[in-house]
């Protein structure tokens, strides 16, 4: 049986199986990124999807409500075509459209298919058993994959066809998102043919990397992750120097530069952590390509 279903969940409060997809359209100039969570121990479902427009705005929404086993909340609904390969992605709704004086409505219609270029790739593969259980917090368990997205999107009266490329995340296991003292995430996508992904978990007392770098048809296994990253006064990422070392004894240099930037916070008990879930434009091997970069950083 594949991996990538639903699973049973453990007695944890936190328990969590999350569904995430990312996508950037060069030709457009647009970048989307979504979520549904599960968390049945606390009774919630949760979801955010939002949208980096071409003049800069953003356009999102972020719902919950009482736990089910399905994919859709508040009008964003996945469904599995194929086994790990394809995925439909659908939005019908109203978003906000956040300006200085607030959000204001907008109708946002998205239906896109996700198709995968590479195999799923199991982050086991990256860490070793102490590795492992010092992830327990953040979802222990761990599949990423980059891909191909295509289809509509309408947002108010605009309509774009969307030809792009992307990556989804899927991880089950107890999440807290107060606890680490930060997590640093990575995708980027060159072309169908180059792509990479990167997690780092700074617990304060211990880091765990993994990830992986996908050139000429094959994935190797990051273990570990040096990365220099440059903040702005607000205390977002604006640039960073990466490089990765791979399952092989390769190291791999890596560039970027934040392009826009959005702010979640997450607050648990009396700590609050702020994810910045940032557009970044990545240099690797003489080529350029665009992906994610998230922090997720407590606060003091």
């Amino acid at each position: 049986m594949h991996t990538d279903t639903l699973h049973n969940h453990g007695d944890h409060k936190e328990w969590n199986e999350s569904f995430y997809f990312n996508f950037y359209d060069r030709s457009n100039d647009i970048c989307g990124f979504m979520r549904i969570g599960l968390k049945p121990n606390k009774d919630e479902r949760m979801m955010f999807c939002f949208l980096m427009m071409p003049d800069g705005t953003l356009v999102g929404i972020r719902g919950r409500g009482p736990y089910a086993k399905g994919l859709e909340q508040d009008g964003l609904a996945y469904t599995m075509l194929e086994p790990e390969t394809l995925w439909s992605l659908r939005f019908e709704g109203m978003m906000g459209q956040v300006t200085r004086e607030g959000p204001i409505p907008i109708e946002v219609d998205l239906d896109l298919r996700f198709r995968s270029l590479n195999p799923i790739f199991n982050y086991r593969r990256c860490v070793n058993a102490e590795e492992e259980a010092l992830s327990q917090s953040v979802a222990s368990e761990h599949l990423e994959q980059f891909g191909k997205i295509t289809g509509v999107l309408r947002v108010g009266d605009q309509t774009y066809s969307v030809d792009a490329l992307g990556e989804r995340d899927h991880s089950w296991g107890p999440r807290e998102w107060t606890t680490p003292k930060m997590w640093i995430w990575l995708t980027s996508e060159f072309s169908e043919e180059m792509a990479l992904n990167v997690t780092k978990l700074d617990l304060g007392f211990a880091q765990v990397d993994a990830g992986f770098v996908h050139v000429d048809g094959t994935d190797s296994a990051i273990i570990r992750a040096d990365i220099d990253t440059e903040y702005g006064d607000d205390g977002a990422p604006t640039a960073l120097r990466m490089s990765l070392h791979d399952e092989h004894g390769d190291v791999h240099e890596v560039a970027a530069r934040v392009m826009r930037v959005a702010r979640m916070p997450f607050t648990e008990g009396n700590t609050t952590s702020i994810m910045y879930e940032t557009l970044a434009e990545y240099e690797f091997r003489g080529q350029k390509g665009y992906g994610i970069a998230e922090y997720l950083i407590r606060s003091l």
